[in-house]
């Protein structure tokens, strides 16, 4: 009897232990759902190469990964194709799975669809949620954003981009209502668009991405601490405001960030972003920034608190200190600790060449800007730096009396549309994105120059510098949000041959950017194309002054009368520098004594046979030199044929006459390529080319 207990309690120990491993070593069970993008409709070898398969690999041998992915499904019930109805749902809910990953609605965008049962999308979602938590009540349920569609798309602006746009305002709100978590497959990819091969279906490397997305969703592993690559010894922090710092880390790891005496907390979310809000703080310095988790802790030293500008642009804002032709006498004094220089120069100009196989893989993942550092402003780190930004922040903290930090990011030759974001262009000027390198909107030369030097690859969406939305990408976003005052911009040469597509544009990229830093009013102080014989530059530099009329909180600086017949850079940059600090002194630090600009044209008044011209800031009008007459200014009649006329001052006005126009009805001024017109307020700041009919 004895020796049978003993027996029957071995067994049962034995059976435990058995139950105990069996427990141990069973697997989570992830089921991803979804559509032709789960399934892995396109890609070669789709068993090892959907993204289920990758996520596997990723999760490792504690996990089953289960891919009910099914080509062409729609959420909507009353869709054409609805996932409920075909065996993979049923094979879905069979799989009872731990955590049930969802990505649908792309499908949903189907003019058969949406403008149908659009109203019906939330309901359905929520039906499909709770139908996985019936078969398994503690289902963790992850819910995904959708991946982008191209302008590619066949039916993108007929309702297609549209419609994709609701779906994701109603997956949020679906997120919400059912206390799911909400895990993002759009912006990700949004920068990538050679991802979508066929404007719709992610490739090998997309689906890769969206693996790593869903990994992270699931593990919170974002990589530990991180801060935007802006966080180094020596950098600028935005004073005299509420300062935000933002950052990455494993989901729910607690944060803490301390300066200044100031300690805040945060929690990063289930997307590892995490933020704080700071006290503004006092200018000066040096500070200390400690950013911290239990396990790893981030400190930057010889911090300031000023001023921070981003400067950018094309090649005139590019060219550096050292070859300005007031260079050689500043460099030795540039020697300046309170002010402070991010330079990021480009990995490869564009020149006349063309790159090499590594260089263009690099260009497709956007590593086109070298990794930099903020440096203080000494002989050295000035020389190579923009020389119209230096004399910007050399202005700015001469009068203000506090640090200056100057971001540089401008690109020789880059067209406007490079860095504007791509959902603007998608929304507001879709036309430029397509066929990008046999575009008219592009200038000829951008179009070529960019050909020149991606000759080399077969990549038939081959990524370029110049190509719309792609400095944004590689030269903005890794900015993460980090906080400025304004911007300066020197840009438009490679947008001259078509003024009226550079003032769509313009305002777009204005738009974007102040969307991107969430502040309406950033400001945005410009320079005016210069000198140059180049026909079209006297009616583009009047475009650029009417623009600085119709959008609110930007300034322009004139330069006109610094230019070179022959040379697109011109190197007086002393005076152009100095002429954008006007406006920002003037505008944004409310220094009013300051005039911000030259004589604006503001009206004319046409009696007695001559054109009575009103300027704004137009105290002390004379010509630049005294003894000299004022020049340029032309008249037409009726008949729109201009005659050169003679300019006289009177007070705040310029009285224009010609025998040729004895009934004039438009007056210019300026209107030449390479101009010499002359007149100048008394503070010596030049006037604008105009025209008085546009």
């Amino acid at each position: 009897m004895k020796h049978r207990l003993v027996k029957t309690s071995l067994m049962l120990c034995l059976l435990l232990m058995c139950s105990i491993a069996a427990l141990a070593q069973k697997k989570i069970r992830v089921a991803c759902v979804g559509n032709s993008i789960t399934y892995g409709y396109t890609l070669p070898d789709r068993e090892v190469n959907a993204y289920p398969s990758k996520l596997q690999k990723m999760l490792g041998d504690g996990y089953e990964v289960g891919n009910f992915g099914r080509s062409s499904a729609t959420l909507l019930q009353h869709g054409h194709f609805p996932y409920i109805q075909q065996k993979e749902y049923r094979d879905a809910l069979e799989f009872a799975g731990d955590i049930v990953v969802i990505h649908l609605g792309i499908n949903d965008t189907d003019p058969r669809n949406w403008p149908n049962y659009g109203d019906e999308f939330i309901s359905d979602y929520r039906a499909l949620i709770r139908s996985f938590r019936e078969v398994n009540p503690s289902v963790r349920i992850i819910i995904a954003r959708m991946t982008p569609l191209s302008d590619r798309h066949p039916r993108f602006e007929s309702g297609t981009r549209d419609w994709h746009d609701r779906i994701q305002e109603a997956i949020s709100i679906v997120a919400r209502a059912e206390g799911v978590q909400l895990i993002n497959f759009y912006e990700p990819l949004l920068p990538y668009p050679y991802i979508l091969h066929d404007a719709i279906h992610p490739n090998v490397e997309g689906a890769e991405m969206l693996a790593e997305i869903v990994y992270r969703g699931i593990t919170g592993d974002y990589g530990g601490l991180s801060m935007s690559p802006l966080y180094t010894d020596n950098m600028v922090l935005q004073h005299g405001r509420d300062l935000t710092i933002q950052g990455t880390a494993d989901a729910g790891q607690k944060v803490t960030v301390a300066i200044a005496g100031q300690k805040r907390r945060a929690v990063a979310d289930t997307d590892g972003r995490w933020q704080v809000a700071l006290r503004p703080l006092k200018a000066g310095g040096p500070y200390t920034l400690a950013v911290s988790t239990d396990r790893s802790k981030l400190t930057y030293r010889n911090v300031l608190a000023g001023e921070v500008w981003l400067c950018s642009g094309q090649s005139n804002m590019e060219f550096m200190l050292c070859q300005a032709a007031t260079g050689k006498q500043d460099i030795p004094q540039a020697e300046c600790p309170d002010i402070r220089l991010f330079d990021m120069k480009a990995r490869w100009r564009t020149n006349a060449v063309e790159w090499a196989e590594n260089t263009l893989d690099s260009l497709n993942h956007l590593q086109y800007f070298r990794p930099t550092t903020w440096t203080e402003c000494t002989p050295q780190t000035a020389s190579a730096f923009s020389a119209v930004a230096y004399y910007f922040g050399r202005m700015l903290q001469d009068s203000l009396h506090v640090p200056v930090g100057l971001i540089c990011n401008a690109v020789g030759g880059s067209p406007t549309e490079a860095w504007v974001p791509r959902r603007t262009l998608e929304h507001e000027f879709p036309a430029i994105l397509r066929n990008w390198t046999s575009n008219d909107f592009i200038q000829p030369w951008v179009r070529e120059r960019a050909a020149q030097n991606v000759r080399r690859s077969g990549n038939r969406f081959q990524r370029h510098p110049y190509e719309p939305c792609y400095l944004f990408e590689s030269g903005i976003l890794p900015l993460q949000h980090f906080p400025i005052r304004g911007v300066i911009w020197y840009q438009g040469e490679s947008n001259a041959h078509n003024i009226e597509a550079h003032e769509r544009l313009f305002r777009l990229l204005v738009q974007g950017w102040r969307e991107y830093w969430d502040d309406d009013t950033l400001p945005f102080y410009y320079v005016q194309l210069s000198s140059l014989n180049r026909p079209s530059w006297p009616l583009f530099r009047d475009s650029q002054r009417r623009l600085q009329a119709s959008i609110p909180h930007t300034g322009m600086a004139v330069s006109s009368d610094v230019g070179n017949p022959g040379d697109v850079h011109p190197t007086h940059k002393l005076e152009v520098g100095q002429r954008l600090a006007r406006q920002a002194l003037h505008h944004t630090y409310d220094q009013k004594q300051i005039v911000p600009s030259g004589p604006m044209y503001r009206a004319v008044d046409f009696r007695n046979g001559a054109a009575y011209v009103q300027f704004d800031y137009a105290d002390g009008l004379r010509p630049a030199h005294d003894g000299d007459s004022i020049l340029t200014f032309e008249l037409a009649g009726e008949d729109h044929t201009f005659y050169p006329a003679r300019a006289e001052v009177q007070g705040h006005t310029v009285q224009v006459h010609s025998p040729q126009v004895p009934m004039p009805r438009i007056v210019r001024y300026g209107w030449q390529p390479y101009t010499r017109a002359n007149l100048v307020n008394s503070d010596g700041l030049p006037a604008s080319t105009f025209r008085s009919d546009y």
